[in-house]
């Protein structure tokens, strides 16, 4: 497999036609979308790879479809996608992740989030990277606080129900003059 760059134990590509299925398992999985209104179908999941290929034919990222080096097994995406949604900080780049279950407790997300961050910063000259989540997403609160990034503000997501308790969101960030060179 060509990956455009690694970590330690992850490869980072973009998508495959292939990695719809894969993927379409993880985003339907209850404990994975735990914090999501909503289980992903095939076809959601279909156009969100399909999305992030032209994201980065125009962008030289996205979330990037994540493999786990010793095992050449998909795992997952963590990357980088540029965001317009409603909200006080945006247009921005956001960084994310999904991994697949099996791949939980494992320091992946914080190993392939620091590499991201890498990437963005060294080879891509961005200044400013965001990351967001609901308040009660304490896994991946924990995953951007392991990766330097400091809690910027409170918001309510305008792409949830105001009401639910999943769109009480919090906005970390962190910027490239932070960041030591590797």
């Amino acid at each position: 497999m060509s990956y455009l760059f690694r970590s330690e134990r992850l490869g980072f590509r973009n998508w495959l036609d292939a990695d719809i299925p894969k993927m379409a398992a993880i985003s339907s999985d209850e404990d994975v979308m735990e914090f999501f209104p909503w289980l992903a179908t095939f076809e959601q999941t279909r156009d969100f790879v399909l999305k992030m290929q032209e994201m980065f034919d125009e962008r030289d990222y996205c979330y990037f479809a994540v493999d786990l080096l010793e095992e050449n097994k998909f795992n997952g995406f963590i990357g980088l996608a540029y965001q317009v949604y409603e909200a006080p900080f945006t247009p921005c780049v956001d960084i994310d992740w999904r991994l697949a279950k099996e791949f939980w407790g494992k320091g992946y997300a914080t190993e392939g989030a620091s590499r991201c961050l890498s990437y963005a910063f060294e080879d891509l000259g961005i200044e400013e990277i965001k990351s967001t989540a609901p308040r009660m997403n304490l896994p991946s609160l924990n995953v951007m606080k392991k990766i330097g990034m400091s809690m910027e503000l409170e918001f309510t997501h305008s792409r949830l129900p105001q009401e639910s308790p999943l769109a009480d969101f919090l906005c970390y960030g962190i910027s490239r003059d932070i960041i030591k060179p590797s």
